[in-house]
């Protein structure tokens, strides 16, 4: 007979009106990698919430080891084995790789900390399980992949057998991603028992024995991985067939919109990230930017928007230089920006999801009315792009953090297009997001430059790059390496252009 490590009979949790979990099953087998597949707003990360003691359930039933147990916090989940590694990493910037993984579990010598020995435990556990850091690295100095092996470890120091990973990949390079997979391999040959949520079916296809699919809110079916397609699995998860490609029309490029030339500028550090940078972007287009995180994307976006100084050079926006302007005379000149850290900078965690959709145009009629907001208005805005964005939550009146990841990107994303932007800019458009909130984001993104817009897209996802450009441009070092087309290129050769080689 298979164990089950856990069982989740009839789980249920209601949240005033709302059901985000409806008696939902699950088992979990001991030694196994098993795949939580689901659109966003599915109930997936509230179902491991519970699981991980951080919600109780409104109803149902859990058994960790064939034996029922009420789990009412995160430290009860911690002495039954249970640890998470969540979508957004519980660190602490300012404490060291250390202090973070034993915050809460400290190693004491008398009254004091004993970091000595904490240290000498952890880098145990990470030579055991190819789990290198540095103990005493801060975490605001430490790369986002390196963060997560902290958490993971983290999880390991308290003796966590089974093991929650809540979109683990959605923030890491390719390479990055190739680590993972394979310490999650690692994990289970050690006796673990890994819980995956992913949308990523390639990942699930690649490491998981079995998956469960959730759709709104209740279990549809638990199926064995081997043999599955990722049409298949697709199908399972949103009901319906799914396109992996866009359909669109040959560009026809006119005026330029953004115009890049000799840009300089600094990381945080004071060191040069972006290193005389020449880009155009013309309306009628989209422009991919490929490259390995840390080549100077993120510091290139933030000085056209606002949000870096430009240390020299230019930046055009329809001939207008908008060197150092702030965020909102940029935006005010027809630029939108989806940024690539949705909490730090897309969103207003504590309000509502009306507010956060205003947010760029509150300020603004109909939006406002002789200086003083029009709710009705606002409230009647959000439900409308809700709607239309398939941004799925109780009503526009809830706070924004109530959302599910993928559906505060909708959020965004439907807040930047709805704008009627010149110039589009969209960092990790579909971070977090399932295969049909996936295609609906692609498909608007190419109506945007079908209807006049020049759009800009940096993703680490070659696979979306080549599906919605009609130009890439690859960066490597703060510099363009090289401009290809999708017919032309593939994600060998980008990968040559991203470590500095060249295609010929």
């Amino acid at each position: 007979m298979i164990e089950n490590v856990i069982e989740m009979r009839d789980v249920s949790k209601i949240f005033g009106t709302f059901t985000a979990n409806d008696h939902i099953n699950l088992q979990i087998r001991k030694g196994e990698i098993h795949a939580l597949l689901g659109e966003n707003g599915a109930g997936k990360s509230t179902l491991m919430n519970i699981l991980s003691g951080l919600l109780e359930p409104t109803e149902g039933e859990i058994l960790i080891n064939g034996k029922p147990e009420a789990i009412s916090s995160p430290s009860r989940a911690s002495e039954l084995g249970i640890g998470m590694v969540h979508q957004h990493f519980m660190l602490v910037d300012a404490f060291t790789v250390t202090e973070n993984i034993i915050l809460g579990n400290e190693t004491t010598k008398g009254v004091t900390l004993d970091l000595k020995k904490a240290e000498k435990e952890i880098l145990e556990l990470s030579e055991r399980y190819g789990l290198s850091v540095t103990p005493d690295a801060k975490i605001a100095d430490i790369s986002v992949g390196q963060q997560q092996r902290v958490e993971i470890l983290k999880t390991l120091y308290r003796g966590a057998d089974i093991i929650i990973f809540d979109e683990p990949t959605a923030v890491l390079t390719p390479a990055e991603i190739d680590e993972l997979m394979a310490i999650l391999k690692r994990l289970v040959k050690e006796g673990k028992s890994i819980i995956l949520i992913t949308h990523k079916l390639d990942e699930i296809r690649a490491v998981a024995d079995r998956v469960t699919v959730i759709r709104r809110g209740k279990s549809i079916e638990t199926t064995d991985v081997l043999g599955k397609s990722n049409q298949e699995l697709a199908e399972m998860m949103v009901g319906h067939s799914v396109s992996f490609t866009t359909a669109k029309t040959p560009a026809t490029p006119k005026e330029v919109v953004l115009d890049i030339s000799d840009l300089v500028v600094n990381e945080s550090r004071g060191a040069q990230a972006v290193k005389g940078l020449n880009l155009q972007v013309r309306a009628g287009e989209v422009v991919g930017i490929a490259g390995i995180d840390g080549n100077g994307q993120s510091e290139l976006i933030q000085a056209i928007t606002g949000l870096r100084k430009v240390e020299s050079g230019n930046v055009l926006i329809n001939g207008v230089n908008i060197n150092n302007l702030s965020p909102r005379k940029i935006t005010e000149m027809g630029v939108s920006h989806v940024p690539e850290n949705r909490h730090k900078d897309g969103l207003v965690l504590d309000m509502s999801v009306a507010e956060n959709i205003a947010l760029q145009s509150y300020y603004q009629p109909p939006l406002s009315k002789f200086g003083m907001l029009d709710y009705s208005q606002i409230n009647q805005h959000a439900r409308e792009l809700m709607a239309e964005f398939d941004v799925r939550g109780d009503n526009e009146l809830i706070s924004v953090k109530s959302l599910s990841g993928g559906n505060q990107q909708k959020a965004i994303i439907a807040r930047e297009i709805d704008r009627n932007p010149k110039l589009l800019i969209v960092s990790q458009p579909t971070r977090g997001l399932d295969v049909g909130a996936i295609e609906y984001i692609h498909k608007r993104l190419i109506q945007a430059r079908t209807e006049g817009r020049a759009v800009l897209v940096v993703s680490f996802e070659l696979d979306e790059i080549l599906n919605v450009s009609d130009r890439i441009a690859v960066i490597h070092d703060g510099k363009i390496q090289g401009v290809v087309t999708p017919e032309t290129t593939d994600k060998q050769a980008l990968g040559v252009l991203m470590v500095g080689g060249h295609t010929d």
